[in-house]
């Protein structure tokens, strides 16, 4: 078995109690989204927009803070206003960052998916059932890709697809995590 095999392996057999609460986790959401998606939108809109704030506002503090001397200090500024920028535009156009959002999500799970179908692909050999693991990246990157290639259709609309992809990845990884802790209990 390869060290990084090896170390999937472990991780994942050790800690499979964590794919169930990312399960749970993700089929909440999903289950939020499509009963509340109104206020769903605008949660991720107002929580991205506080996160690009703090973020903005510790940049500019890094940037005051640190040694002027240094001559790319003003970039340090410069992502810190940017950040108060987006974080402004968020509460103030929330239109704007929802469909801004929408890509960001969209990259999230065409990256996500990528590497969780590179993790089965490693993992064919050691374990048994890695398909499901495949499957959840098959699906985080036709998800991606859908929100990717059709962003007009409403953001609303799309919450449907967000909540339905949540339950769907909640469900698989619920499903693998109790495959793996059959396969952890193979291992002691």
């Amino acid at each position: 078995m390869s060290s990084l095999a090896a170390y999937l392996t472990s991780t994942l057999s050790r800690n499979w109690w964590l794919l169930v609460l990312r399960g749970l986790v993700a089929i909440v959401f999903g289950i939020l989204a499509w009963t509340q998606p109104g206020i769903t939108l605008a949660a991720l809109v107002l929580l991205f927009g506080a996160f690009s704030m703090a973020d903005g506002i510790l940049c500019l503090w890094t940037a005051f803070s640190g040694p002027k001397d240094h001559e790319y200090w003003w970039l340090v500024l410069l992502q810190g206003l940017v950040g108060i920028g987006i974080g402004l535009l968020s509460f103030l156009a929330p239109g704007v960052t929802a469909l801004a959002l929408l890509f960001y999500i969209a990259i999230w799970a065409i990256a996500t998916g990528i590497l969780e179908i590179a993790a089965a692909i490693r993992l064919r050999k050691e374990i048994d059932n890695e398909w499901w693991l495949l499957l959840a990246g098959i699906a985080s990157v036709a998800f991606g890709v859908i929100i990717a290639a059709q962003p007009g259709a409403g953001a609303l609309a799309l919450l449907w697809l967000i909540g339905s992809y949540a339950v769907l990845f909640g469900v698989l990884l619920l499903i693998l995590a109790f495959k793996v802790r059959r396969f952890a209990g193979k291992l002691a």
